[in-house]
């Protein structure tokens, strides 16, 4: 049975009865057999919605759902954990500490989430920042917000953050005195109007003090600068795609995408997800699709596997080939240690059809072959994504927590090079995947260099030599599949 793949089931469970239907929702997850009927973004009340109701609720969706049932402590008091959220991480502590559950679990906001997946919805500054060491960048800055506005984009160094122009901070000295969590602090709330100055640098304009705010704008999933075409390597013409986020939206521009490259007659590809955190796995399989114009319809994409209680829900989810389709000769994937979820997703499928024809460029990548379920519980605009099942591709190849450079049969390591556009020949990912598209050699990929990847979601970064991408140790849902981003 093919099933239409979102990121997650959402079972959007009645307030406090525990009972009802549920919704096809988002993450970095499946869905599977469960077709309930999607839910409005509710309206919050109190009822039911106490502390020590809402910490008995989450425990009841994990000892029903929860894909590692035998970690679960028999009983944990909830009295000294002051929110839901701190009960459900010393829950699923012991899944955590064997790295199978590194915060995947948790409690969000139904609206919050609903606005993000449906359109990419979301407030900030509108740029994704890179830590290296002890100095800041944007890795990346999205159209038609502040941070581009002033000239903030790719490769721009930020030097200090102040509330005002007259209280600025270096960024050395916040790291030195409070760790990345302090830097975090420093960029304020995630809401509409939060204004913070900087003193920022870069090759194009120099050193200067910019004054932005933050403000509510659309994330365009595939950038309309950068995000997709065809370069011409020395006469040699290979399709780029570079996607963001797998949210709803992300549907026209692929398709738009892999139509320019069918037109054109390119079967060489490079997928550029070296930032991206995961979401829809609707959005995944279309990839999947786009790239399968070759691809029969009993062709397995990836297999879903619950605990053995739900298996019930199990089920396989076959290829469907699109009009937009092509028959890919050898593809790239652009990957780093914030490289997740439901990209990883697209590159496992992908691979046993096509073997050493398809590698994983850049680092290893995060690790997360496994999926949520999104429980609702409306009344308190609760929604609970646990994790619950288990996916592999057609090679039932799936396990990945050290991340995909366990599996892949090909890979280049190279590195995250923001002195250039992402797309960009000379840019070092994009230029090791051009060579192996050439059939260039190349040195592979160690399953070491993804270690790191778990400082993303604990907010480690700020090490000595560490580049990651910034994070708050209790990221937004944007934030979530979209690492970096203020």
């Amino acid at each position: 049975m093919r099933r239409t793949l979102t990121a997650l089931i959402a079972l959007s469970l009645s307030a406090c009865s525990g009972g009802g239907g549920g919704s096809v929702s988002a993450g970095g997850g499946s869905t599977g057999s469960v077709t309930p009927t999607p839910t409005t973004t509710p309206t919050p009340t109190t009822a039911g919605c106490t502390l020590r109701e809402r910490q008995a609720w989450a425990a009841a969706q994990l000892n029903e759902w929860y894909l590692f049932p035998e970690t679960l402590p028999t009983s944990l008091d909830p009295a000294p954990y002051s929110n839901v959220g701190d009960y459900v991480d010393a829950l699923t502590a012991t899944a955590r500490s064997q790295g199978r559950d590194r915060y995947f679990t948790y409690v969000t906001s139904i609206a919050e989430e609903n606005a993000y997946y449906n359109s990419g919805a979301t407030a900030g500054f509108g740029f994704r920042l890179y830590l290296s060491g002890n100095r800041l960048f944007s890795a990346e800055t999205f159209e038609g917000t502040t941070a581009l506005g002033v000239g903030i984009d790719r490769g721009t160094e930020i030097l200090a953050v102040g509330t005002t122009t007259a209280n600025l901070r270096t960024v050395s000295d916040i790291l030195a005195s409070s760790g990345s969590a302090g830097l975090t602090e420093a960029l304020g709330p995630n809401t509409a109007g939060t204004t913070r100055s900087f003193r920022v640098t870069d090759t194009t304009a120099g050193t200067r003090v910019v004054t932005i705010a933050k403000t509510d704008y659309t994330l365009d999933p595939v950038s309309s600068r950068y995000g997709a075409k065809i370069i011409d390597d020395g006469g040699h013409r290979v399709g780029y795609v570079n996607l963001r986020t797998f949210i709803n939206t992300a549907d026209s521009p692929l398709r738009a995408a892999f139509a320019q490259f069918k037109a054109a007659g390119v079967t060489e590809v490079i997928v550029d997800v070296r930032y991206n955190g995961g979401g829809l796995v609707s959005i995944a399989e279309l990839m999947g699709n786009l790239m399968g114009a070759n691809r029969s319809t009993s062709d397995v994409f990836d297999y879903m596997t619950f605990r053995p209680s739900k298996s019930s829900q199990n089920s396989t989810a076959f290829f469907a080939p699109q009009t937009q389709s092509i028959a890919p000769t050898r593809v790239a994937f652009i990957g780093t240690s914030s490289t997740a979820s439901a990209s990883e997703l697209v590159a496992a499928g992908m691979l046993p059809y096509l073997g050493t024809n398809m590698a994983l460029v850049g680092t290893n990548t995060y690790g997360k072959p496994v999926g949520q379920i999104a429980v609702d519980k409306s009344a308190c605009d609760d929604r609970f994504r646990i994790i619950a099942f288990a996916l592999e591709n057609r090679d039932h190849q799936g396990a990945y927590f050290t991340g995909l450079s366990s599996i892949v049969k090909a890979s280049c390591r190279a590195s995250d090079d923001i002195a250039y556009p992402m797309g960009d020949p000379r840019e070092a990912s994009t230029r090791a995947a051009l060579d192996f598209i050439q059939g260039k050699s190349c040195t592979a990929i160690s399953a070491v260099s993804g270690a790191s990847a778990s400082a993303r979601t604990t907010g480690e970064t700020g090490s000595p030599g560490a580049q990651e991408l910034l994070s708050p140790q209790a990221p937004s849902v944007p934030q979530r599949d979209v690492p970096g981003m203020f």
